[in-house]
């Protein structure tokens, strides 16, 4: 979605766009390019010339061309051995939609046009909720219009300089070109013509106007016949539109009214009872939360704002915000939904506190997951991290219980006398019991890890809660099997010794 500022016309606008449909068809990733400029005549698409609407369809991803990516053993494996590492980690893989974007945005760079790449269904959606179409927005409100375009083009400058920025612009609230007709009335009414009628005439030959309708079959369309357009295309040819009088007389407008062109707003926007003005920034390479904190602390730095103006941040911004308000709520209480049902599965506060000890050890697998597969945190991530809670509790309980068991078996038989007593049980429920563990984790594993490999419809989101579970899941289990025992120990050998020194 291409923007640029308002005074493109109609004819320009037209030209431009041919060129950016041919500087995108080359890619052999390209199926379709399909561009649109200007709008439908109904109110629900208020789109000015001055944004642009390419629709490009991709081929499968199984045909998009090749790149080599350097392997962590393409330095040192020799030539007999990179074929067999190949198999698993190949050096040339499709490109990526990343590249392919960053490829797509150099080629077409034409000045005064400021690109956007977007998905249309979600941008529609955007557009709808918050009113920006790209990930991050700035909504500048004011009472005038002037200001926030000043205030306006500064926040673009700001932004461009940013971390992580593709394309900042500001959708300019003046330099509108208008042709303003003022009627004077004493001389149209020395011709016997109204103001009324003056300005009939002017809209009937520049604008046009409905004279009938064309019926063919079951469609009807309106014929409209206003003056061609080299009889309109620039002032000294509009002033010569003659004014047909009461008498007869064809009197030339330039005599009837001055014209002149002025300059005002192409769109006028509201937000919240304020005049408004848009910043799209189209973002790359990293996360939005951390994206507007370093835009928030650039733009404050940068741009002072006068009494009465204010920049809100929107776009899909709003959304992680929404968001991350909710997960403030929600974390906690499923942490403590988490401990009170643990806590009534052991009847004790101790070994629900052992169990939770999985919890920051999952964590730490599944931020190196995260990090290694170079996934920013989202929602998703959020949502597989919820679910690694639910995931770490109960290997927890599976492990803690093999480990009671072995206890309490040793404990009736009369064989709990000393710390030796005490290890020999743990090693029994701790090793002995191995395969049965490794079991519940592998399943989970398997079952998860496919989703890494998914493609199609929804399979990026999946991606994303799944990626925290797997990472999470495998340092939680060496977890169980490396510290559990040790904690279980120090936690019982209490009781031991004191059984110990009631035995003697």
């Amino acid at each position: 979605m291409p923007i640029t500022p308002p005074p493109i016309g109609a004819t320009w606008a037209g030209r431009y766009l041919p060129i950016h449909d041919k500087l995108l068809r080359p890619f052999p990733e390209i199926q379709s390019v399909y561009g649109k400029i200007g709008k439908s005549e109904t109110a629900t698409d208020p789109a000015p010339l001055s944004m642009v609407e390419t629709t490009v369809v991709l081929r499968p991803e199984s045909e998009w061309r090749k790149e080599h990516k350097t392997r962590w053993y393409s330095s040192w494996a020799p030539e007999w051995l990179k074929p067999r590492l190949a198999r698993f980690w190949p050096e040339e893989q499709p490109i990526t939609w990343e590249a392919l974007i960053e490829q797509l945005d150099r080629a077409v760079q034409i000045p005064s046009f400021a690109n956007a790449w977007l998905f249309p269904i979600r941008t529609r959606i955007d557009m709808i909720t918050t009113g920006i179409r790209t990930p991050v927005g700035v909504k500048v409100m004011g009472p005038k219009l002037e200001t926030i375009e000043e205030i306006g083009l500064q926040v673009e400058r700001a932004l461009q300089g940013v971390a992580g920025t593709r394309s900042a612009f500001f959708e300019r609230v003046t330099g509108g070109y208008y042709i303003d007709y003022q009627v004077r009335r004493e001389e149209a009414a020395r011709y016997n013509l109204s103001v009324t009628q003056v300005n009939q005439i002017i809209e009937a030959a520049v604008g046009g106007q409905d004279v009938t309708t064309t019926v063919e079959g079951r469609e009807r369309y309106p014929v409209n016949v206003r003056y061609a357009r080299g009889l309109r295309d620039n002032l000294s040819k509009l002033s010569r539109v003659l004014i047909p009088t009461p008498d007869g007389a064809q009197i030339p407008i330039s005599q009837l009214a001055d014209l002149t062109v002025r300059t005002g707003a192409p769109m006028i926007k509201n937000e919240e009872g304020f005049l408004a003005g848009f910043v799209y920034v189209d973002t790359t390479g990293v996360d939005l939360g951390s994206y507007v904190t370093a835009a928030r602390r650039t733009v404050a730095e940068k741009v002072p704002l006068p009494p009465g103006y204010q920049l809100v941040w929107s776009g899909q911004y709003e959304y992680l915000e929404r968001a991350t308000e909710r997960l403030r709520v929600v974390v906690p209480i499923t942490l403590l939904i988490v401990l009170l049902l643990l806590y009534f599965n052991t009847g004790s506060f101790a070994k629900t506190m052992i169990i939770l000890l999985a919890v920051p050890f999952s964590a730490v697998g599944a931020i190196w997951f995260l990090y290694l597969l170079g996934y920013n945190m989202s929602v998703a991530v959020w949502v597989g991290l919820i679910a690694l809670l639910g995931v770490d509790a109960e290997t927890g309980v599976f492990m803690l219980l093999y480990l009671e068991l072995a206890y309490e078996q040793r404990k009736r038989m009369g064989r709990m006398r000393s710390m030796a007593d005490l290890r020999a049980a743990i090693e029994d429920g701790a090793v002995k019991r191995l395969r049965p563990k490794v079991m519940t984790v592998a399943v989970m594993f398997l079952g998860l890890v496919p989703i890494m490999w998914s493609h199609g419809a929804g399979s990026d989101v999946m991606r994303r809660i799944a990626a925290p579970m797997i990472g999470g899941i495998f340092t939680s289990f060496l977890l169980e099997l490396l510290v559990y025992p040790a904690v279980y120990e120090i936690w019982k050998g209490f009781e031991v010794r004191k059984l110990a020194m009631e035995v003697e």
